[in-house]
């Protein structure tokens, strides 16, 4: 037995037009509409039609958590913004003075920073396209896995709005029973991926919300065939804008948000994650072009991730090179770090005589990635997955109390929905943090 759902979100009266959709067909509908109307608020009816998807036994509604670093949405959002980001200990450890240091660091860099949104339109566009990608996963997801229909997207940003306690409150007001912490981050990082789910583990716990959701995660998806795909198709639209007798000399950089090597040297695995996934893309085009993997956005006087991607651009133009693309590989969508900097770069290189470096866009809207998440968590739902099996593996040189709560924490509360037991407290398993 098949049946339809009919979703109704309410805004406050402030929020402009009154907008309703012609779904309101049942006499319920029209006389809350009315009373709304009445009562001064504002509406708006979304229907979505899920007669071939949701089932009446359906587990749903099942709430996919988009977690990603986030970006300030207006110009007085920057220095918050960069506070949060600033005071993470998982992300810039600064020591005993974290929190001190990180308030003053912010402050110094917000001016500069401030200008640098003002140049991409005083907002970063990494919410917008979040919500447009997450919108049409759902759509394919509701599809692909009826049983866990309807799929609700919710954006968590872990330095910006929206910010993980409120996406929370949000999840419990719609009615999720299931969630599923979806990184945004394809390759993994403890400073990336672990401090979101820190955050998501700490604010769990403040909010007393540890039972109010059967949790799963994603936490690592380098090699996807969708996010292989939409690279692959990207890089070749690029590709075919150069001349034909150039096109095969051109230089494939693959750009990627640097760490401190500290962070590396206690055997992080993001530097593998994104090799790998750079090497999947130039497996998919072929090999047909050079490449080579670069890091970017380096922050402070310590020793980061090397080669910079300046530093690789100003080397190709010494060697005679004219050609280049530079590929965001540790990005699925546009923000400041793609529309800012590495314009900054393509302008620097210009001068040094590289006068075809282009930059490839975010994967954004792109059709073939937006299946591919679709595909994964689909898949990750119909398994029965609780994560990855490297998510409990501990860093060798690792010694942070934030790691170990943080797997000790997910492996209970994420229950085991198979055949195998969970690992216990006391089990001093290979690479568990106990």
């Amino acid at each position: 037995m098949l049946r339809t759902t009919t979703m109704i979100r309410f805004a406050p009266v402030n929020c402009g037009r009154l907008l309703v959709t012609r779904f309101l067909s049942t006499p319920r509908e029209i006389v809350r509409y009315n009373l709304l109307k009445k009562l001064g608020h504002s509406a708006w009816v979304q229907r979505r039609t899920m007669a071939s998807t949701v089932t009446k036994n359906s587990q749903g509604p099942t709430a996919i958590v988009m977690m990603n670093m986030g970006g300030p949405g207006s110009l007085d959002e920057v220095e918050p913004f960069l506070t949060r980001l600033f005071t993470d200990g998982d992300i810039i450890p600064l020591g005993p003075f974290q929190q001190k240091l990180g308030r003053f660091i912010a402050r110094r860099r917000t001016p500069k920073v401030r200008k640098n949104y003002e140049m991409i339109g005083g907002r970063s566009p990494i919410l917008p396209w979040t919500e447009i990608q997450g919108k049409e996963m759902c759509k394919i997801l509701d599809t692909l896995s009826p049983q866990t229909a309807p799929h609700l997207p919710f954006p968590m940003f872990r330095y910006a709005n929206p910010l993980t306690e409120d996406v929370l409150d949000r999840m419990k007001a719609s009615g999720v029973r299931r969630a599923v912490a979806f990184t945004q981050y394809p390759q993994y990082s403890c400073t990336t991926t672990g401090s979101s789910l820190n955050e998501l583990r700490v604010q769990l716990t403040k909010k007393n919300m540890t039972n109010d959701f059967t949790w799963s995660i994603i936490d690592r998806w380098p090699t996807q065939p969708g996010l292989i795909k939409g690279f692959a198709e990207s890089i070749q639209a690029i590709l075919d804008t150069y001349p034909k007798n150039e096109q095969d000399d051109t230089i494939i950089v693959f750009s990627a948000h640097s760490l401190p090597m500290t962070q590396i040297n206690k055997g992080d695995s993001y530097i593998n994650e994104v090799a790998a996934t750079s090497y999947a893309v130039m497996q998919q085009l072929g090999f047909r072009n050079k490449y080579i993997n670069a890091w970017q956005s380096q922050v402070g006087p310590t020793r980061w991730m090397a080669p910079q991607t300046m530093d690789v651009l100003t080397w190709l133009a010494k060697k005679g090179h004219k050609n280049a693309i530079l590929v965001p590989i540790a990005f699925t969508s546009d923000h400041i770090e793609t529309l800012h900097e590495l314009e900054e770069y393509i302008a620097e290189a210009k001068a040094l005589g590289m006068t075809g470096v282009r930059r490839m866009p975010g994967l954004n809207d792109n059709a073939s990635f937006i299946k591919g998440m679709a595909d994964l968590v689909a898949g990750h739902l119909q398994k029965n997955e609780r994560f990855s099996t490297q998510f409990l593996m501990c860093c060798p040189g690792c010694n942070k109390e934030s790691c170990k709560l943080r797997k000790e924490f997910y492996n209970k509360l994420v229950k085991q929905r198979t055949c195998e037991p969970l690992i216990s407290e006391t089990q001093n398993a290979s690479g568990i943090c106990v």
